[in-house]
């Protein structure tokens, strides 16, 4: 992944060009949907993930940068708006002056998040086991058993035995 990130400070003209906007904290969705109200072109990458939140999987969709997204302006374009804008701190510059992005940054970004989603635990993942009669025990993931079960590897008296236990009872080591 060998992308030129340049900046260049913003000089006149009238291309549109791509810049960094750093969003308050916890409110880049926010500031994304309000700027895409205004009328402005953004770029917010994200990315999907298998997450375990009590005890069940779900999979989940979260910004690439937390607290930033990429917007089009033109240079001679109104600024005044994104400071005022909800969830919108500050475009990122240098000197008082927004610093441009190399648009190819944007276009490898645009073509490289869509990877499909990973999962939390992929079969030979080690695991520990937290209850029941196994608690403190490691073990190796093997498969899921339906959505809140996962069957594991244990090594016990020198032999492997597959168990199948609630997905609470397990984090991965």
């Amino acid at each position: 992944m060998n992308v030129s990130a340049t900046t260049t400070p913003c000089i006149a003209g009238t291309a549109p060009a791509w810049y960094l906007v750093h969003c308050k904290p916890r409110q880049d969705a926010r500031a994304e949907e309000n700027l895409l109200r205004q009328g402005y072109t953004c770029y917010r990458p994200q990315h999907s993930c298998e997450r375990i939140v009590r005890g069940c999987r779900q999979t989940i969709t979260e910004s690439l940068f937390p607290g930033y997204l990429f917007i089009q302006l033109a240079t001679d374009a109104n600024w005044a708006p994104l400071r005022s804008t909800r969830g919108v701190s500050r475009i990122v510059g240098f000197g008082g002056m927004p610093l441009r992005l190399d648009d190819s940054l944007i276009e490898h970004l645009q073509q490289h998040t869509t990877a499909p989603v990973k999962p939390a635990l992929e079969a030979g993942d080690s695991v520990r086991i937290t209850e029941g009669g196994f608690a403190k025990l490691d073990a190796i993931f093997v498969a899921m058993d339906g959505e809140q079960r996962v069957i594991l590897l244990l090594s016990m008296l020198n032999r492997q035995h597959q168990i199948s236990m609630p997905l609470v009872s397990i984090v991965k080591n």
